[in-house]
């Protein structure tokens, strides 16, 4: 089964937290394709508005569609980024917050755990960011139980995963998850990215 997943993209976005999960179900794709399967994912790329997005140190990124677009997404991912203006943009966070409901699986890497906090979608259970911010995410939202030094945090329908490379993880963990170990497994040797599965906490 082909997944729809969406990673959302904004102004001073991190450029690994959504590059990097992107490359995994990428070629996690051409993994499930290479023997005539279907592709594991569609991947898209949100935009707030139809214009490309300057990524934090300068790249522009090309979206695909915008938050106005109601489509239905399985897997939502959010990543991080210099979050403090997207965090006060009332449609983004009512994006995420709508878009929670309704998905499969939504995450967030690095400060995307922030946008998640704001839309309200963390609970109880454990979530993780960026080392640099761990103190601030406590500080903003103290009923919250940040967790450090875990690379990522699995929920089954909530997941949020440690700064910047850490998204390879939390993404490789879930083409495990969703598709299966060997792709998974497939898919970081194609990457020749050095990766287990069972790191979180």
């Amino acid at each position: 089964m082909t997944r729809s997943l969406a990673i959302l993209l904004f102004d001073d976005v991190e450029v690994l937290d959504a590059c990097g999960p992107f490359e995994v179900f990428s070629v996690a794709n051409r993994v499930t394709t290479k023997s005539g399967g279907e592709p594991a994912f569609d991947v898209v790329l949100v935009g707030i508005d139809e214009g490309p997005v300057r990524a934090r140190g300068g790249m522009r990124i090309a979206v695909d569609t915008t938050i106005a677009d109601e489509r239905h997404y399985d897997v939502v991912l959010v990543p991080g980024g210099v979050v403090g203006g997207v965090s006060a943009n009332a449609p983004v966070i009512s994006w995420i917050e709508r878009r929670s409901t309704t998905t499969e699986l939504i995450g967030s890497v690095c400060t995307g755990a922030f946008l998640l906090a704001q839309a309200g979608v963390l609970d109880s259970r454990p979530v993780t960011t960026h080392w640099e911010d761990i103190d601030d995410l406590r500080r903003q939202w103290p009923q919250l139980d940040v967790r450090e030094d875990v690379r990522y945090l699995d929920h089954g329908d909530i997941a949020t995963s440690a700064g910047i490379s850490a998204g390879l993880d939390l993404a490789l963990h879930l083409v495990a998850r969703l598709v299966s170990a060997e792709v998974a497994t497939l898919t970081a040797r194609q990457m020749q990215y050095d990766w287990s599965d069972g790191q979180q906490a």
